[in-house]
């Protein structure tokens, strides 16, 4: 890097100090200070927060900024991340619990604001999995504070607050619906004040009031509904703390909403609960917002209010919230019971579309978080977290499939596991035609696990006690079988039928150019999934044994190069993308016990196939005259070889035996290989995509892989990585855009057995294993079914491959599922292939 007359050079011998302490010493006397690799000693990330960018004057980098904590073992330092680091946060590059070493920063003055400065990362390295530092650490929080001399009487720089002082609190790292933050109060206790009762006004009387002055009575009022948060800040937003959330709460009269906002979220939202009972004064009125999502409440047989809802407000009028404790509530008072739906896994093929219900179930299956971008979102760029949850009653031979968002409850949604049980109410049904229905969040959902139903009102509800009694007949060793943890998982699979619809974009996968969807795999962040089409031809499948590793994976504790506001050129994608030997290895010694005999049959059976299918081959690849009979000659022979170089068939290519990789190409793609523009070679199958069983014994780790990286570092957050996972194999395609100028390679992950929790839904109609069949109908026919001893077993790779010669020239849609895993690490899987004929035009 070029010296800069501003810049200075740290010297060397910083072991016997604490890096960040000398750190801020030099900047003292220099505007910004460049490290030597040498010289750089890594740090540990401990905490990065997010928050709303201050507004700037021309091109804004970004909408949200990050401050970062990060330790040498002596000293803490809060630091501003200069905001062209930003993306390493947006792939999870630079995260907590690892290692970075700093290699360019300088220190910042606020200029309107007298004792405040914070240190500002302008280039870093970033390191391996496993930190350095932390091992060595008993408590971070022990640590002290950095901050400059001069400055330790700021409150700012002390506080859980952002650097940037126009900023007064921290969003949740990865969604804008979590509380984040110490300003968040939970738990605090309860009124036991006697309550003057006898001027109340019922909830009736509100509408009739709502256009005169008059002056509020108190409300005295039982909550039964409760929405999550909704952030509402954006730039040139005057309030501080930007925050809604609504709330439907009930008297003798009847319901109505309620909405808590601004300052009042953090002090209150967190204390007020389904069945809470609250004494409120110095409330507003004003008419119901329309366009606003509302439970479903005829179960509650009351009748609702909807004209006016009432505001709970910080000032103007400074609304005064008493919560009422349970102990004081009394009968007198009339206030309703709280009241369900729950429905069983039986009951629910006879609901409606869209119906309301409550579920409660055991949990088998827990996908990983995902994000997904929220559409029509006038303001920064939002994200909103899912995964998707099986769960069983005992009433039905299949779970319920529940899409379940984060529900400002972060502290439940990220210990979502199996074997636990699981309460989730206000979901919404969503019919599935030719398969089985899902249940999806609303906005006013809430979920309940293990360990948080106490108190709850449902606990009484008779179909809850009913589950309960089921659950004391199971044995978790059986149980534990047939659960699984994270990996790839989309529901419900594509239609039979694609339809191009110009009036609703979004019913399906919409249609791109491959151009387009580069752009798009080169946009996503870290876990964020997307469904696209694009048109083309299949002009290549490869059959590989095992998934791909991440980079972290590999490499363990090699480092990346140093990121900087520089603009760093971006090394070719290897076009040919061929498994490293570790990705090439076997997995006999991961394969379960159980598999062990079927692992035995499969290969007996690949050899006997291979054998087969060359010999098919051979006798398909000879030119016709040659397989007239003996008595060809060796001219005639030389001049069907040319014919046949001229006229190539497809190839069906048998590598080494060992390493059971398989491919075909059709007959142009040689050539068309040479002429496509790019080869989009970054996607794949990898071992993250596969999903693993659960053990009580590596309950933690599995639960980190499956969450999103947290905002801070714990001494629980473990730097164990998960074993790989042993794998029946995937195929490798290559589809050539419709114009013949790109290419892509996506995996195609079959279904081969019904414990897989991807089988759960799948339609099983019939078919004939043929490449294209497999493609379209997501499975191997028929699914095997170790659980219940099944003799079945999967068509070889070869028996397969053999039939995909009717790809060639055969115009098709692809449906892909991207999801970003991290790093530069992305999962491009293709969930169903359209012949161009089964494709509707709406």
């Amino acid at each position: 890097m070029e010296d800069n007359s501003s810049c200075s050079s740290m010297v060397s011998g910083l072991s016997q100090v604490s890096f960040l302490q000398r750190t801020l010493e030099r900047l003292s006397s220099t505007q910004c200070l460049k490290v030597q690799s040498q010289e750089a000693a890594p740090v540990a990330v401990i905490a990065l927060q997010r928050y709303l960018s201050e507004e700037a004057e021309g091109q804004q980098l970004d909408s949200y900024s990050y401050d970062v904590t990060v330790t040498d073992g002596v000293w803490r330092a809060k630091c501003f991340v200069h905001p062209s680091l930003n993306h390493l946060v947006h792939t999870n590059t630079l995260r907590t619990g690892a290692d970075i070493s700093i290699t360019q920063c300088s220190f910042v003055y606020n200029e309107r604001r007298l004792g405040h400065g914070y240190i500002c990362i302008e280039q870093l390295r970033c390191g391996g999995e496993r930190s350095a530092v932390l091992p060595h650490v008993k408590d971070v929080s022990l640590l002290p504070m950095l901050v400059k001399h001069g400055m330790e009487r700021s409150v700012v720089l002390q506080s859980d607050v952002p650097l940037q002082v126009s900023r007064k609190h921290y969003l949740s790292l990865w969604n804008n619906d979590d509380p984040e933050g110490d300003i968040w109060t939970s738990g605090c206790p309860s009124s036991d004040a006697v309550l003057d009762v006898s001027k109340i006004t019922l909830l009736c009387s509100l509408e009739t009031s709502f256009r005169n002055t008059w002056k509020p009575l108190p409300l005295l009022v039982k909550i039964i509904h409760k929405s999550r948060l909704r952030y509402y800040g954006k730039f040139g937003l005057k309030i501080d703390y930007p925050y809604q959330a609504y709330f439907e709460v009930a008297d003798q009269s009847g319901t109505m909403s309620l909405v808590l906002w601004n300052e009042l979220c953090p002090e209150f939202y967190q204390r007020l609960s389904v069945g809470t009972v609250l004494y409120i004064q110095n409330y507003t009125l004003k008419q119901s917002y329309s366009n606003r999502s509302h439970p479903q409440m005829n179960h509650h047989r009351m009748k609702t209010f909807n004209s006016v809802e009432i505001c709970l407000n910080p000032r103007n009028p400074a609304s005064v919230i008493t919560v009422v404790s349970p102990k004081s509530v009394l009968p007198q008072w009339g206030l309703p019971d709280v009241s369900y739906q729950f429905i069983t896994r039986s009951e629910l093929e006879k609901l409606s579309n869209n119906s309301a219900c409550d579920v409660i179930g055991l949990v088998t299956f827990v996908g990983r978080v995902e994000r997904v971008k929220s559409k029509g979102n006038k303001g920064p760029e939002k994200y909103w977290t899912y995964r998707w949850i099986h769960a069983v009653d005992g009433t039905s031979g299949h779970p319920f499939i529940l899409e379940v968002f984060s529900s400002s409850q972060p502290e439940i949604f990220s210990r979502i596991c199996p074997m636990t049980y699981l309460v989730c109410t206000q979901m919404r049904v969503c019919q599935v035609e030719g398969s089985f229905p899902y249940l999806t969040s609303s906005c006013e959902t809430e979920t309940f696990i293990t360990g948080h139903h106490k108190g709850q009102p449902y606990v009484s509800d008779p179909k809850v006690k009913s589950f309960i009694q089921w659950t004391k007949t199971l044995k978790d060793n059986v149980v534990l079988q047939r659960t699984a943890v994270g990996g790839h998982y989309c529901y419900p699979r594509p239609p039979q039928k694609y339809t191009q619809s110009t009036a609703d974009v979004s019913a399906q996968a919409p249609l791109v150019a491959v151009a387009d969807l580069k752009r798009e795999i080169e946009t996503l962040k870290f876990r964020e999934h997307k469904k696209l089409a694009i048109q083309g031809q299949i002009t290549a499948v490869r059959y590989l044994k095992s998934p791909k590793t991440t980079k972290s994976q590999r490499a363990g504790e090699k480092e990346v190069p140093d990121i900087s506001t520089d603009v760093c050129e971006q090394a070719a994608p290897d076009t040919h993308n061929d498994p490293s030997p570790a990705e090439q290895t076997s997995q006999a010694s991961l394969i379960s016990p159980s598999a062990e005999k079927s692992s035995a049959n499969r290969k007996k059976r690949r050899i006997q196939m291979r054998e087969a299918v060359q010999s098919s081959l051979n006798r398909a690849c000879m030119p016709a005259k040659r397989r007239a009979g003996p008595e060809t000659t060796e001219e005639e022979e030389s001049e069907s070889d040319a014919e046949e170089a001229q006229h190539a068939e497809p190839r069906l290519q048998l590598l080494t035996q060992d390493s059971d990789v398989l491919s075909w190409e059709s007959r142009s793609w040689l050539k068309q290989r040479q002429e496509v523009s790019e080869h989009l070679c970054q996607g794949g199958l990898y071992q993250d995509s596969v999903s693993r069983r659960f053990t009580f014994d590596e309950k933690d780790v599995l639960l980190q892989w499956g969450n999103l990286q947290p905002t801070r570092w714990a001494p629980e957050q473990t730097a164990d990585t998960i074993p790989p996972v042993a794998s029946q194999g995937y195929y490798q395609v290559t589809v050539l855009g419709i114009n013949k100028q790109i290419a892509v390679d996506a995996a195609y992950y079959p279904v081969v057995s019904s414990d897989e929790p991807r089988a759960v839904g799948l339609p099983q109609d019939p078919h004939g294993n043929t490449m294209l069949s497999c493609l379209s109908s997501g499975f191997l026919c028929p699914l095997s079914d170790t659980a219940n001893h099944s003799e079945v077993t999967p068509p070889e790779p070869e028996e397969v491959l053999v039939t995909a010669s009717e790809l060639e020239d055969t115009h098709v849609v692809c449906i892909l599922d991207l999801c970003h895993l991290g790093g530069d690490t992305v999962e491009v899987l293709i969930s169903k292939v359209y012949r161009v004929t089964e494709v509707c035009l709406d």
